[in-house]
């Protein structure tokens, strides 16, 4: 059995489908920061059966409400002196930019480069994003 020490201060996202740790990873940046992340996949869930986590240590500032945008099923906990302190329910923002990105091949975010990837949540109910600039849709997990 794997096993991974417990965080003193900081946050674990957990619930995450399968195989998602890595995207949530990049999307958030945490390559940039200088702080420990422990990324365990492929986790034993009763709820699940699988399941990716991913540790944070220390103070994070970081709207993570943009990881409902890729998977609604995800939990965040607040841990402080080694407990919990807080749950942290995903909700969906009403636009997000740079975090999922324009598919549509006539798009101008795919003539201009340095164009943001701006969404706007068009049905919260099936968690719709249409891309501002060309409608094109994104349908999160």
């Amino acid at each position: 059995m794997l096993n991974i020490s417990g965080l003193k201060e900081g946050i674990v996202i957990d619930h995450i489908q399968p195989g998602g740790a890595m995207k949530i990873y990049e999307y958030l940046n945490l390559e940039k920061m200088d702080c420990q992340v422990a990324i365990i996949k492929n986790a034993k869930s009763n709820k699940m059966g699988k399941k990716d986590i991913i540790k944070i240590e220390g103070n994070l500032n970081i709207d993570l409400n943009v990881l409902g945008v890729l998977d609604h099923k995800i939990t965040i906990n607040i841990i402080k002196d080694n407990k919990i302190v807080g749950k942290h329910l995903l909700e969906l923002p009403e636009t997000v930019t740079n975090i999922i990105k324009c598919k549509n091949p006539r798009c101008i975010t795919s003539i201009e480069q340095e164009l943001p990837h701006k969404f706007k949540l068009t049905n919260r109910e099936h968690r719709i994003y249409r891309c501002v600039y060309c409608e094109s849709k994104f349908k999160g997990n």
